[in-house]
Order: structure tokens, then C-alpha cells, then sequence
């Protein structure tokens, strides 16, 4: 395989999976709502359009497109614009392979942990529904519908449900860092929720291992084989930045006061388990949360 598609490239994980992959000597082209460089191509998925020239030669197609979860407040509209632009991206994708007759050997697409819902103490694995329900559960449902109307024509599709992912740059890591800075770290409730997070490099490992193994395919976890306590990653951080910090906790009334619905997304206890892609043999750079900061910082 040499031709990658990716769309939502430009993200956290996008931006650093296209360096890996050009690394190892991948074609890597872009789907974006504004092209500009080289390999760039015009898209947009509310439209249903794209320019079907980035499909020529595609060997693989991977999707991380999609509204940012936690970027804005969710207001209905917020929801619908999140939910939207997720199925949309895959429709616009599966009519363009329809439409051109050119169908990539393997389709790869982003969920997200969140569709488990609020599983407390319980190991969620790959085949376990979710516990309740919420905003977060039926998004990912209609985002992992969404990649198996692409699976229905018969090709190749792994979803990989993802973790926190561990970065400087943004994201959940980025959020925590800020605080900290001035001797302060905040965790939220009690602490004990579980967070199972995964570092951006392993998770564009992970994307690679799925172009490069023809056995890979349908849904996997991606998070590390270590979760651990909101509480525990908040002090993990601080030790790991060298940061004296004042650890105190952010009420849970308090959150939901704050943020609304959204509140849901660090308040949510989640333990998933990573044993299904580590037994189909993805092995990880970062398995243990002490190792992964090491890295970042």
C-alpha cells in the first residue's frame, strides 16, 4: 500500500499520523474544506462533496473528521453539529466510492470511548453495550453506523474507539498542563473515575498496524493496558512536569453547573480494556501511563 487518504487530517492525531506515515514512505493526501498545499483536496461533507481526484490510487482511506467534542458548549445545535459532521464525512466518502467505482482496499474511522456511557468500575470491552445512555453513547452509535454503511460494500473497515489522547499540544493533556503551571491541579468529583487514555503516538501506531495487517478489522479499543483514576493522572502529570502543585478537587455539582451535559465527558468513568488488539498482536510503545508522560515531557 502507498496512497493514504486522510480526512480531518489536521487534528491532533491527523497531523502526527501524516508525519508517520510520510516517514515510513506513504503518499499522503489531505481532504480539507480549504486546500491549499501540495496533495490537498477539496471537501465538504455537509454538502455531501469532494473532489473525487483524491481517490485515485487510494489504497487506504482513514476518517477523523468530525466537530470538536469538547471545543464549544453543547447546545442542541452543538449536538446536531457533532453528530452531523460525523456521519455526513462517511456518507460523502461511501457515495464518492460508489459514484467513481474507485473503492480503497481499507477504511479507517475514529470513535471514541464515549460509547460505552458512564461504565463506573466495570472492564468494557469491544462486545459490551453501553451502560446507559447520553449524548456522548448516541453519537459514537451513529458514527459506528456510519463506518459500517462503508463496511457494506465490502471493504475492509476497522473503527478504533479512542481514549484520552495524551499530547502536549491540545486535547485533554493540554487542559490539565494549564493549571498546573502556576502550582494547581484540579481533579473532578471524587477522583475516582476511571480515565483510560492512550499517547498520540500509539495511537497513529495503531492506524498504521490496521493499513499494514489484512487480518485487522472491525471495532478495537484504543486505549492503553493501564488506566488509571482521574486523580491519579492529574498527580501523574504534575510529577511528570516537575511541578510542585496544590491537588484539590472540582465538585461535580460544580462541573455540571459549568459545562452542562458536557460535564459528561470528564466526569464519565471509563475502564477498557486493550486486550483485544494487544491478542491480535499490536504491541505498545507506551504501555504505562509513568512511561507515556516521560515521553511528552
Amino acid at each position: 500500500m502507498d496512497t493514504i487518504l486522510i480526512a480531518g487530517g489536521t487534528g491532533l492525531i491527523g497531523n502526527r499520523l501524516s508525519d508517520m506515515l510520510r516517514k515510513k514512505e506513504y503518499v499522503v493526501r489531505i481532504l480539507t474544506r480549504t486546500p491549499g498545499g501540495e496533495g490537498q483536496y477539496a471537501w465538504d461533507p455537509s454538502a455531501g462533496t469532494m473532489d473525487e481526484k483524491a481517490l485515485q490510487g487510494a489504497d487506504c482511506v482513514i476518517n477523523l473528521a468530525g466537530a470538536g467534542i469538547a471545543d464549544k458548549r453543547w447546545t442542541p445545535a452543538r449536538k446536531r453539529l457533532i453528530i452531523d459532521s460525523r456521519v455526513q464525512s462517511a456518507g460523502t466518502l461511501r457515495n464518492a466510492f460508489l459514484r467513481s467505482g474507485m473503492k480503497p482496499k481499507v477504511y479507517l474511522s475514529a470513535s471514541a470511548i464515549g460509547y460505552y456511557g458512564d461504565s463506573g468500575e466495570r472492564w468494557m470491552s469491544e462486545s459490551d453495550a453501553p451502560v446507559g445512555t447520553g449524548f456522548m453513547v448516541d453519537c459514537c452509535r451513529q458514527w459506528e453506523a456510519a463506518a459500517g454503511e462503508v463496511a457494506a460494500l465490502g471493504i475492509r473497515t476497522v473503527v478504533f474507539r479512542i481514549g484520552v489522547v495524551l499530547a502536549k499540544e491540545s486535547g485533554a493533556l493540554a487542559e490539565f498542563i494549564k493549571p498546573l503551571r502556576f502550582g494547581l491541579g484540579g481533579y473532578f468529583g471524587d477522583g475516582q473515575a476511571w480515565y483510560s487514555w492512550i499517547h498520540r503516538d500509539d495511537i497513529c501506531r495503531m492506524f498504521l498496524w490496521a493499513i499494514e495487517n489484512e487480518t485487522a478489522e472491525g471495532v478495537y479499543n484504543a486505549v492503553a493496558p493501564d488506566p488509571v483514576r482521574n486523580k491519579e493522572l492529574v498527580q501523574s502529570i504534575a510529577g511528570a512536569m516537575h511541578q510542585p502543585a496544590i491537588i484539590a478537587p472540582g465538585p461535580a455539582f460544580v462541573m455540571r453547573l459549568a459545562l452542562g451535559e458536557m460535564a459528561a465527558v470528564i466526569l464519565n468513568s471509563n475502564r477498557v480494556s486493550a486486550e483485544k488488539i494487544m491478542k491480535a498482536g499490536f504491541e505498545f510503545k507506551y504501555p504505562v501511563l509513568k512511561d507515556a508522560l516521560a515521553d511528552i515531557f
